[in-house]
């Protein structure tokens, strides 16, 4: 029996009656950029999450550029964060000219060591982006204290994490800026690149808001305010409609183009009423790996005051491309994530980084291990006993 790594097209099977006819009238709508599609759903993140905006825009690494410079980061300023994770995380802070700064991370969970962060912390570290790998969050509780006592902002890069919990509040609430990616791949993932930003500071929503599109326009004008303390009217006489806005056309801060489409929203939006189900499947599934598969695996472990949304299960194999490459001749799919980690990336150099090729034993020890197994809602009884099947009969083979 064949077993995909991952398989989108049974999850549109799933939803196709209920997505085509919301894809239709976005078309003839022709509001095809943001429109009531894209803040009906925005309203609708925020009541799952329990927060109190949620900001649509073009893709989870948009997300985190936007909610760095909202919170103020600027060039030569220094951001604490993970190296293992995907390359989007750092990417994001070396792109405004800041500076990311690697600190280890733990072997039980894959997330950040927040017993390391303190250490990193310099006169010139501006924020802490703790990243929920793989659906488990970090410990959030010791890093907001941190970012507490040192003036911080915390940037919560939740791309792999919606629904997850930590002490029964959702990813994306606990810092200052949780950042989500809606690509397919993803627990709530799109027909194309989506991401959103989410925050409880109302003053932060305005800048938010303002960057993602020009520093135009009456967010504009109010973040310039907030940021700069410059108080500036918008004056004009035509009225905006669902197709034309004249305040786009002042701009008051230089931004982005980085808007959610309203097809991507009317998809999410779906989506999202199934995304416990989701969730809930994807956790059953690691439930059927955990109890049976070889114990010579190193599985991950959780703290009991979170809730993991399972992204990906990942396990640690010392004989990791065997592995992969047995389960590959029996029809599993398998995927390496992350085979390098960040601090050892040619692209991370003195120049805008750090601590490039600095020691970190762990994550470069999980990056040689990690194998990922697949599970996604969809993913049938009978193909998770193939795979733990295929796994047992590699280290069977192995005694």
């Amino acid at each position: 029996m064949s077993v995909p790594f991952l398989d989108l097209k049974r999850q549109f099977a799933s939803i196709k009656d209920e997505a085509m006819p919301e894809i239709e009238k976005v078309f003839e709508s022709c509001a095809y950029i943001g429109g009531s599609y894209v803040k009906n759903f925005e309203g609708e993140v925020e009541q799952y999450l329990n927060v109190s905006h949620a900001i649509g825009c073009s893709s989870g690494t948009a997300a985190l550029i936007l909610a760095l410079r909202a919170c103020g980061v600027k060039p030569g300023d220094e951001v604490i964060t993970t190296p293992f994770t995907f390359f989007a995380t750092a990417e994001s802070i070396a792109s405004i000219g800041a500076i990311p700064v690697f600190v280890d991370v733990k072997a039980d969970d894959y997330t950040i060591d927040e017993t390391l962060i303190e250490a990193a912390i310099t006169d010139k570290t501006k924020a802490i982006m703790p990243v929920h790998i793989f659906g488990a969050c970090c410990e959030m509780d010791t890093i907001n204290a941190i970012a507490k006592k040192h003036g911080l902002r915390v940037i919560e890069d939740c791309a792999q994490a919606i629904g997850a919990e930590y002490k029964g509040k959702k990813a994306g609430t606990l810092g200052d800026v949780g950042c989500f990616s809606f690509y397919p791949t993803k627990n709530l993932g799109g027909c194309g690149d989506g991401g959103m930003v989410t925050t409880n500071d109302d003053d932060l929503a305005v800048i938010l808001n303002s960057f993602r599109e020009h520093g135009a326009g009456k967010n504009g004008a109010n973040a310039l305010e907030l940021l700069e303390g410059q108080k500036v009217e918008i004056k004009t006489k035509e009225q905006a409609t669902e197709l034309y806005d004249p305040y786009k056309y002042f701009n008051f801060l230089i931004g982005y183009n980085s808007r959610l489409d309203a097809v991507q929203a009317a998809v999410l939006s779906i989506k999202l009423r199934h995304l416990d189900e989701y969730n809930k499947a994807r956790a059953h599934v690691a439930e059927r790996y955990f109890a049976g598969l070889d114990k010579r695996l190193i599985r991950p472990s959780y703290n009991t005051d979170q809730k993991c949304c399972w992204h990906q299960f990942v396990v640690r194999s010392q004989h990791k491309e065997e592995l992969c490459a047995f389960l590959s001749e029996n029809g599993v799919g398998s995927g390496s994530f992350y085979p390098v980690p960040l601090h050892q990336q040619k692209a991370f150099t003195e120049k805008n980084c750090k601590n490039p090729n600095a020691s970190l034993p762990v994550a470069e020890q999980i990056s040689a291990e990690s194998v990922c197994l697949p599970i996604f809602p969809e993913i049938t009884e009978a193909q998770v006993d193939e795979v733990i099947a295929a796994v047992n009969r590699f280290y069977g083979e192995k005694a």
